[in-house]
């Protein structure tokens, strides 16, 4: 568990930058530049909260936005459900793809929430073919993409936890097979445990592997409640973002047959937080998708839920925000 917070992530030097390019790539060389990144090991914290502890009934969003192309338009989207708590994932910080903006920062900053940003990957190159024609320049400023919580009340603690670091697009040991992305880090999870009306409440956002299995994604999970467990022990929880499931389940896709869901529900969690329907969409950055998936969820412990639904990520001018939609929920 990382639990070390800062207000600004220090860039990767030339020299760290050069020693990535030159090692093996291998797991072990993945985990050796991992641990000296210092910004891959600590959660940037942010913002301003508005409130001082939660309603008794409060809304939790989360939403894969892709990069986050249009933060403001993206912030203002999320205005439609009215969230306390935002949970996102792909969002970019220092990126040409996104203007070398700090996407969680903008966001925050138009909701008038507080941020808690954890970097996922560092990314090395400006993306696949369909991201450079976004790219305001030929480099990356910073090159973070990652995982983050909105929140407008303040966080009483906050952890970073990696679901993964034996490099799984970098190492070819560990079957990292995409020249478009390649990238140091893994999957990973922000927790926050937020002041609520009768009490603490734990927060959580996740981004599970998405070229990989159902094994792998249960592991990955099952990580992610142990930490949980000891972050947060006797905690109301609400845990959500894109799970990646169904991911390389061919041949239908189905996320039904992924055995994390109950993995959850033997850690005491409930699934109906999350609204039934599909959540993936045609975008800019991905406009020609060959399938719809369910992939975004909301999963709750201690809690009840009052209501839930999906909100497309379509903006009111059509313009779409993201591949994937946002699902929220009502809780208390």
């Amino acid at each position: 568990m990382i639990t070390q917070t800062l207000v600004t992530l220090p860039a990767v030097s030339e020299t760290q930058r050069s020693a990535i390019l030159s090692a093996p790539r291998t797991a072990d060389a993945h985990r050796r530049i991992l641990a000296n990144i210092e910004a891959m090991n600590a959660v940037q914290v942010g913002g301003k909260a508005q409130s001082a502890h939660l309603p008794s009934e409060f809304t939790v969003a989360a939403w894969n936005v892709e990069r986050c192309l249009f933060p403001e338009e993206t912030a203002a989207h999320l205005g439609k459900v009215a969230p306390d708590i935002v949970l996102l994932s792909e969002v970019d910080h220092g990126m040409a793809r996104t203007a070398q903006r700090h996407t969680t920062e903008a966001m925050a900053d138009a909701l008038g929430m507080a941020y808690a940003f954890g970097v996922e990957f560092h990314e090395l190159d400006l993306g696949g073919p369909t991201e450079r024609k976004f790219c305001t320049d030929d480099f990356n400023s910073l090159g973070w993409h990652g995982n983050a919580i909105l929140s407008s009340v303040p966080f009483e603690r906050t952890v970073l936890v990696r679901l993964d670091d034996h490099g799984h697009w970098f190492a070819a040991d560990a079957g990292a097979s995409d020249p478009d992305q390649p990238r140091i880090g893994g999957r990973n999870a922000i927790a926050a445990i937020v002041p609520g009306a009768s009490g603490p409440v734990c927060v959580v956002s996740t981004h599970l592997e998405s070229n990989a299995n159902a094994i792998h994604r249960h592991q990955q999970f099952e990580r992610l409640l142990q930490v949980i467990d000891d972050f947060a022990p006797n905690l109301p929880v609400i845990v959500g973002g894109d799970l990646n499931t169904g991911n390389h389940l061919p041949p239908d896709f189905d996320w039904r047959r992924e055995t994390l869901f109950e993995l959850a529900e033997a850690h005491g969690y409930s699934w109906s937080f999350t609204a039934q329907g599909n959540t993936t969409r045609p975008s800019l950055i991905t406009p020609h998708p060959d399938r719809v998936m369910k992939l975004d969820w909301l999963a709750g412990r201690g809690l009840e839920c009052h209501g839930t639904g999906i909100l497309p990520s379509i903006a009111d001018d059509g313009t779409p925000l993201s591949d994937h939609d946002c699902v929220w929920c009502r809780a208390g």
